[in-house]
């Protein structure tokens, strides 16, 4: 804000008013196919009951809603907390749903009727990622938050079995290791322990020993070092190779067979929120604060395309086959088609749009439609405290 030399009051500066015009522009392009909900999206999950259309979504007026793609449904919404939703998991039966959430707790519900179930009780700071697993027949749930702490659940009592901690700062996402654990051999097999990555604030990412009886770090293994700053993603791949987003601008593929030291940096840009794996077509996505959906070549690291939509913030990526599944500030769910028929299509077209602007046809590019998008559901000061948690460093 700029003060009026007259008054001395705040007012709108240059910037400030450059880009709330830059956003009203662009709010209302259909790119992407947008399903427009009522606040800002925090994160995403596949519902495995339809999991090529539908998907659960957090909310930071405090629910979590279930999203039908295809025809854009959007009225399932479980309720019960009064502050934004951070992180989404499904029990590994299917059966129940989880949110963390920003009063520091886990919510649950059945996913039969949308009623409240347990509550999970005992982190001192935001909830900030989820995860679900089978071992010795007992399901549990991990959580990490914004107070430096990994906590095992009994996700059938909400028993708190296991507190881990080492790292200095927040923790900001978990991944399974699928060399220890894979959904459905496991749960078959009735295995043991698995382990776990997890990535924070203080730019470690580090590896945890889990199983019903203890948790521990593994020992022998020094945190992996490969970002300047926060990591916000880890998505393991099906080389079972691991990818990483992070505030520094950049992601990164960390090759397994070279003790997780890069072998693909893209140089996204700006923070990058998330990365998604398409195995099929061989590319990468990344996205972030920068609001595009950049799509790579995941073997030689070379950018294949923007997709331009989201007009603020994008906070989660998901593959649903052949589709990207987005979310972001904006309060928009958008998917993008990676067939390469698709690829060709869109890349064809944006260079249409940016020939013709050079001709001053008027003609404007896929990121700028007139408009207005309103993103409601909080106070001002608590957009502003989400505007911090979503800083991190």
């Amino acid at each position: 804000m700029e003060k009026d030399e007259k008054s001395g009051t705040a007012v709108p500066g240059s910037h400030s008013l450059a880009e709330t015009e830059r956003k009203s522009l662009k709010s209302t392009n259909k790119n992407g196919n947008p399903i427009r909900l009522p606040s800002k999206i925090l994160a995403v999950v596949a519902d495995p009951s339809n999991p090529y259309d539908a998907v659960f979504i957090a909310e930071s007026v405090g629910s979590v809603r279930r999203v039908t793609l295809e025809v854009g449904e959007k009225d399932t919404i479980f309720r019960g907390p009064t502050a934004p939703v951070t992180s989404v998991a499904i029990s590994p039966d299917g059966k129940r749903l989880l949110a963390g959430c920003w009063d520091k707790t886990i919510w649950s519900w059945s996913l039969q009727n949308r009623q409240p179930l347990l509550r999970y009780r005992g982190h001192t700071d935001f909830v900030k990622c989820l995860l679900t697993l089978k071992l010795s027949k007992t399901d549990l749930l991990v959580s990490g938050a914004a107070d430096a702490s990994i906590t095992v659940w009994d996700l059938q009592s909400a028993e708190r079995l296991h507190v881990l901690k080492g790292h200095s700062r927040g923790i900001l996402n978990l991944a399974l290791d699928p060399a220890t654990y894979h959904p459905e051999i496991s749960i078959l097999a009735s295995r043991q322990e698995a382990i776990i990555f997890s990535a924070g604030s203080d730019r470690e990412i580090r590896r945890w020993r889990i199983s019903v009886e203890k948790a521990e770090q593994v020992e022998a293994e020094k945190p992996i070092l490969v970002h300047d700053t926060s990591v916000y993603c880890l998505r393991f791949d099906a080389d079972e190779d691991l990818w990483t987003a992070s505030a520094d601008g950049t992601t990164k593929c960390l090759s397994r067979s070279r003790g997780f030291q890069p072998d693909t940096t893209m140089q996204h840009g700006d923070y990058v929120r998330a990365v998604a794996v398409d195995e099929a077509g061989g590319f990468a996505i990344t996205a972030g604060r920068s609001e595009d959906i950049k799509v790579w070549d995941r073997g030689s690291g070379d950018l294949v395309h923007v997709y331009e939509g989201h007009y603020e913030e994008v906070t989660g990526l998901l593959m649903l086959g052949h589709r990207c599944v987005s979310v972001g500030i904006d309060a928009t769910v958008r998917v993008w088609s990676l067939k390469s028929e698709d690829l060709r299509a869109a890349r064809g077209k944006k260079e249409e749009d940016q020939h013709a602007l050079l001709r001053g046809d008027g003609i404007r590019s896929e990121s700028t439609a007139a408009g207005d998008q309103s993103v409601g559901g909080l106070t001002e000061e608590e957009a502003k405290e989400l505007d911090e948690l979503m800083q991190d460093d």
